[in-house]
């Protein structure tokens, strides 16, 4: 980003800037998904727990509405508008990390988050598949990879870690694309090429929060909502396990937390990851809504047609939480709606 546009930002964004562009803001909201904070004890990179204090004091600063994620849907649903901006926290997948790092967080600025936990990852049955790739690329002491990924045999050599990323970035992006017992399979075939003996259960830098620590965060402000069992990309399944991963992953978490939150969150999030299928199951179960991880945009009134489309309430949108405070301000101001507007979007 060049200095010209850069200070343009920082001035559009400004607390005397920022509230012209509010009107654009009232029949939308802006979610925000977050995934791993780090715990640097555990080796575990993520979202920085300082930065992350310091976004949520800048937003209360300047006035924004904290809201739980239920409360904006029903907001949504009904076409209440709110004075101020409204903003959701939302985390992804159930990481030890998101409730003895995240909750105290959130908890601390009394701001609502719904994290999305998988069920078979809590009742510690599975870990990770992604997480299962990079434990083989870190392990094992070769320099070049074979292995089978359905009828394809996929080849990697490395010679730093740079390139060993990219290897790892390649073989875990071609692994959405397959179904997911060819996903399993390959990540087998690819463990044993390499030498590599995958653990049973997660490792620490891997593990889940458990359900005591889910109920423990849960009385001080985090809630919960599905998250599929084993979170394939559900695109890839068969339809008897489309609907276990989610009619389980509900049936469990509703087990386990006093109050779930009737709202889904797909695996992956792309709009090719899930369909008409998926979205009829949770209708069914009696779901609220869903939300998505990709393409990134804001939550939009669900009462009236946008743009001459119906709502959807089974496809809204969220951002990818960004660390910058300039970008951050972009998002939750109604500047980026301008831009919006100005892309034709």
């Amino acid at each position: 980003m060049s200095l010209a546009t850069d200070t343009l930002r920082q001035l559009l964004t400004s607390r005397l800037a920022a509230p012209l562009f509010r009107p654009l803001m009232r029949t939308r909201a802006s979610i925000f998904m977050l995934h791993r904070f780090a715990m640097p004890d555990l080796g575990v990179a993520g979202h920085d727990p300082a930065t992350v204090r310091r976004a949520l004091e800048l937003l209360r600063h300047d006035g924004y509405d904290f809201v739980a994620l239920d409360a904006l849907f029903d907001d949504l649903l009904h076409g209440r508008t709110r004075r101020r901006p409204a903003v959701a926290f939302t985390i992804d997948d159930g990481y030890v990390d998101h409730a003895h790092v995240g909750a105290p967080i959130f908890a601390a600025f009394d701001c609502p988050v719904t994290t999305f936990v998988t069920s078979g990852f809590l009742d510690r049955t599975i870990w990770f598949w992604w997480d299962r790739i990079e434990y083989v690329f870190e392990h094992t002491t070769r320099r070049a990879l074979s292995a089978a990924l359905g009828e394809s045999t996929l080849r990697y050599e490395w010679t730093d870690a740079p390139t060993r990323g990219r290897a790892q970035a390649d073989f875990t992006a071609r692994c959405k694309e397959v179904p997911d017992a060819v996903k399993h399979a390959a990540i087998a075939a690819l463990a044993a090429a390499a030498d590599v003996e995958l653990p049973a259960q997660a490792p620490a830098r891997y593990a889940p929060m458990t359900w005591d620590d889910l109920r423990r965060v849960e009385a001080k402000g985090m809630s919960f909502g599905p998250h599929t069992v084993t979170h394939p990309v559900l695109a890839r399944t068969s339809d008897e396990q489309s609907r276990h991963e989610l009619v389980e992953s509900w049936r469990r978490l509703s087990a386990e937390a006093a109050r779930p939150v009737p709202i889904f969150c797909y695996p992956n999030g792309r709009l090719v990851d899930f369909g008409e299928r998926e979205v009829a199951t949770l209708r069914e179960l009696g779901f609220v809504g869903a939300v998505t991880g990709t393409p990134h945009g804001y939550a939009e009134r669900l009462d009236a047609p946008s743009n001459g489309q119906a709502p959807d309430p089974f496809r809204v949108r969220r951002f990818a939480y960004t660390e910058s405070p300039a970008e951050l301000r972009q998002l939750v101001s109604g500047v980026e709606r301008v831009n919006q507007l100005l892309r034709g979007a």
